[in-house]
């Protein structure tokens, strides 16, 4: 590659009163793109592409003729992005996939060399507003929590037949919790009364 530059940045900022029906703007999209220092005709990764602000911004920033692999293993943002390339002739490249196989996602597009990679961690607003994604607790819905909903178990079958000792280390792992074997024994003792269907559910454990 001829120049890397990985950026690492906060999950999206929800517009208030946007429903997660529009485009939100990613709490440090300028200076994502300054770091980035895009340029025309550049070459680019957006391994996260969520919303796809971060993309629109490279995209405008390399005018006329820049290029974005888009990545997300999400499903509704792989839509988005295809909606992005439509909107942008030639210069989109989406692609459902976990980041996690980047290398060889870049490699099979074409992407081997370019002038910039972005990440832009955690969760997105549209997850967090989406009450079917399982993904929020202020919103209950089915207990879901997976970025491909076609893909792996949903956190449904986790809490409802996991043993209280891996649960504890999927909370310890995952979620740096202190209360982590507490919560996990609260989990089973409730399961057991009835299964545990909704974050809402999940929430009130």
């Amino acid at each position: 590659m001829r120049e890397r530059v990985i950026t690492t940045i906060y999950p999206e900022a929800p517009r208030a009163g946007s429903g997660g029906s529009s485009l939100h703007r990613p709490v440090l999209l300028r200076p994502a793109i300054e770091l980035l220092a895009v340029r025309p005709g550049g070459r680019y990764i957006d391994a996260t592409f969520g919303g796809g602000e971060h993309t629109r911004a490279i995209l405008e920033a390399s005018s006329p003729d820049g290029v974005v692999l888009a990545i997300d293993a999400d499903p509704e943002a792989i839509a988005r992005a295809e909606a992005l390339a439509r909107e942008f002739p030639g210069r989109v490249v989406p692609c459902q996939d976990n980041f996690a196989a980047l290398a060889e996602l870049a490699r099979v597009r074409g992407f081997v060399e370019v002038d910039g990679i972005l990440f832009d961690l955690g969760l997105s607003s549209f997850q967090l507003a989406a009450p079917s994604r399982g993904f929020s607790f202020q919103l209950s819905g089915p207990l879901d929590m997976r970025f491909d909903p076609t893909r792996g178990q949903p956190a449904s079958v986790i809490v409802n037949t996991w043993p209280v000792d891996r649960l504890a280390e999927l909370l310890t792992k995952y979620g740096e919790e202190p209360r982590a074997r507490r919560i996990a024994r609260a989990i089973v003792e409730a399961r057991q009364r009835a299964p545990i269907e909704t974050t809402g559910q999940l929430a009130e454990i």
